[in-house]
């Protein structure tokens, strides 16, 4: 079966393991914060501005700790979204409010959130889609207006940037994964971003049961150093020495992962672009970038899912990321007509297909001739 996403380890990261394992300290350390630094200068911004944590879903629910939410809030997000953010909203007792995003690049514009803008607005949690850059000069604009706070949710946006600068660093609060599917992966972890340094040293904290002394090795100066305080009833949700091990090693892979990735997505482009009877992504704007994590396609004569199961019987493994929150019964949301009509679109004809940096030549070349093989069949 050809995977849809899959990661790309090797011995680098097995080396580098054996050296931690070597050291006798696994948990939260020296290569947890050399992670950070790195991350840090790749995001052109500085070290008292990332924290790592040990899921992009934590950073999510933190965000409406950190960003000063409170219950009964209203936060806006597209209905397009990781169902981590839905939870993290409504977890808090927040107001969960959807807007719809564009019909082609599932983004949610500055014009679709300011639909639902009310008095209660306190928030917009904002999907990256696939890595690729929202408009953000208008959005930001319209945060400023109505004194919202922006949260970036960059999951899948390693490499993107908006205007030369990474996404993720635009809003108050932005946050990247590194879990198995992703492109740097280690396993489980995650980075933060805060645009106010203060913020980050409040997460430190909340990130680490609050405690406002350090117990153990860390603490040097008090006399009896198993005594601490708290300021929160934070929680632990920290990296440690042995995922960020192998973050360094798949940072050091980034560049090569983009140029493969980027390979793939042009290939798709030129092989594709004659199927009448698909669209394909919108092109990238030329003063951002993205970190092509999905390649989605729009089956635009209502047999996408007979796409999908013609791919899957013939070893192509693809999916549709993300179905609507307006469309899981468990949020109640209620809503008819046209509210949503461009996610609605998107849910029921977009088909994401694979692309990752193992795909060979012959896997390209199966995949395009699947899709085409269906077509004279079946279109």
């Amino acid at each position: 079966m050809i995977n849809v996403m899959q990661p790309t380890l090797g011995e680098e990261e097995l080396r580098a393991l054996e050296k931690t394992f070597a050291s006798n300290w696994l948990g939260h350390g020296k290569r947890t914060a050399e992670f950070e630094a790195l991350y840090a200068k790749h995001l052109g911004s500085t070290p008292d501005r990332v924290l790592s944590t040990n899921c992009c879903s934590e950073g999510l629910f933190s965000s409406m700790h950190l960003c000063g939410i409170e219950p009964g809030d209203e936060v806006i997000l597209p209905t397009v979204s990781f169902i981590g953010a839905g939870n993290a909203v409504c977890a808090h007792g927040a107001k969960m409010v959807l807007c719809d995003v564009d019909r082609r690049t599932l983004n949610a514009r500055a014009c679709d959130i300011e639909k639902v803008i009310t008095k209660k607005s306190k928030a917009i949690l904002l999907l990256h889609y696939g890595g690729i850059p929202c408009e953000m000069d208008e959005i930001m604009k319209l945060a400023d207006k109505y004194k919202l706070k922006v949260i970036e949710d960059c999951a899948a946006g390693v490499c993107s940037t908006y205007k030369g600068q990474a996404l993720g660093t635009i809003g108050d609060m932005g946050m990247w994964s590194f879990d198995a599917m992703k492109i740097l992966v280690c396993g489980d972890g995650a980075m933060l971003h805060f645009k106010d340094p203060e913020i980050r040293e409040k997460a430190e904290k909340w990130l680490y049961f609050g405690l406002e002394t350090k117990s153990g090795y860390e603490n040097s100066v008090a006399q009896k150093w198993w005594e601490f305080d708290i300021s929160c009833f934070g929680h632990r949700a920290i990296m440690n020495d042995i995922t960020a091990t192998i973050a360094i090693e798949q940072f050091k892979k980034l560049p090569m992962y983009m140029e493969k990735r980027k390979a793939v997505h042009d290939y798709y482009n030129e092989n594709l672009k004659d199927v009448s009877w698909l669209d394909l992504p919108l092109p990238i704007a030329k003063d951002c970038t993205t970190s092509y994590y999905f390649y989605h396609i729009q089956v635009k004569n209502g047999k996408r899912d007979e796409l999908a199961a013609y791919l899957r019987q013939n070893d192509v493994y693809t999916t549709y990321r993300y179905f609507p929150l307006h469309r899981v019964p468990g949020y109640g949301i209620r809503g008819g007509g046209n509210l949503f009509a461009n996610a609605d679109y998107a849910a029921d004809n977009t088909l994401c297909i694979p692309i990752h940096q193992s795909l060979t030549q012959k896997d390209l070349e199966s995949i395009v001739g699947k899709i085409k093989e269906f077509g004279k069949k079946y279109c």
